[in-house]
């Protein structure tokens, strides 16, 4: 699959930006992206971004490794090599949580990364947007807005004229 070309503007400011991402977000584009020095507070609602689950494959990945712990211990203990110490039962339960516990943080943690990197497409070397003109002032002082050429509403001049209105610093095309 190839990558879709984008049309990127340059703003000055942190309102400039979040008034254009508004502005694309009602004309109708979802999958605009937006590049800040420093967070922006409404800009992911203003773009439209949507939950991920990341939450969900922690929780799982915790819930397999607890899971996973408590069962190694309890086939080890009762029917791989039963032993009887001092008349205890086999099967006693408080003895498996401290294992059963750490391997839950451990799966939880280990979902958690994966599923983080594999959401957010990383690792990712080389991506278009390092190429452009003055797009190193994205982790300085400047504000960019990229609209991309898959989305359903996309159509390059109309995209151009709507972030021309938007009165950026400037508007470039960014070939993949």
């Amino acid at each position: 699959m190839s990558e879709p070309s984008r049309l990127m503007a340059e703003f000055a400011s942190a309102d400039a930006l979040l008034a254009a991402a508004r502005a694309v977000r009602a004309a109708g584009y979802r999958h605009a992206e937006a590049y800040s020095p420093f967070p922006v507070d409404g800009l992911a609602e203003a773009l439209g971004s949507a939950r991920n689950r990341v939450p969900l494959f922690t929780f799982l990945g915790g819930l397999a490794g607890g899971t996973g712990g408590y069962f190694m211990q309890w086939y080890s203990a009762v029917i791989d090599y039963p032993v009887n110490i001092a008349g205890r039962p086999v099967h006693s339960w408080p003895m498996f949580v401290p294992v059963s516990f750490e391997l839950a943080v451990l799966g939880a943690a280990f979902a958690a990364v994966l599923s983080f990197l594999v959401s957010a497409g990383l690792p990712r070397l080389r991506h278009p947007l390092f190429g452009s003109p003055d797009f190193d002032l994205a982790t300085r002082n400047r504000f960019f807005l990229c609209l991309r050429s898959d989305d359903a509403a996309f159509h390059a001049q109309q995209a151009r004229a709507l972030l021309q209105d938007l009165r950026p610093i400037a508007c470039v095309e960014v070939q993949p």
